[in-house]
């Protein structure tokens, strides 16, 4: 299979280590020497539906890339803590009805 940069853009990348979904790719870096890619860039997670700003992009090394696939590139990537879900919190009333 060949894929354009262009192509890449419209993938959603998934780490394999966690399941996050880490976002589209936004941007690819290449080595103009030697004419490979070396990173894939995912833009941060959007702050106040995106009228903040977003956070920290996302840089992804070519080597941590498992596979490119038609709709996803799944990847093997230690996740940023701001990418991670977060800890949902306990409902106050949930230990007043507590089962058995």
């Amino acid at each position: 299979m060949n894929c354009c940069v262009t192509d890449l853009r419209d993938k959603e990348v998934i780490n394999l280590k966690d399941g996050c979904r880490l976002g589209c790719v936004c941007d690819a870096e290449i080595d103009t020497c030697t004419g490979r890619v070396i990173a894939l860039i995912i833009f941060g997670k959007n702050k106040l539906f995106g009228l903040m700003g977003h956070g920290q992009d996302i840089r992804i090394c070519w080597e941590e890339i498992e596979v490119i696939g038609d709709d996803t590139i799944l990847v093997s990537f230690d996740c940023p803590a701001e990418c991670k879900p977060s800890n949902k919190k306990k409902n106050p009333l949930e230990s007043l009805f507590r089962q058995g």
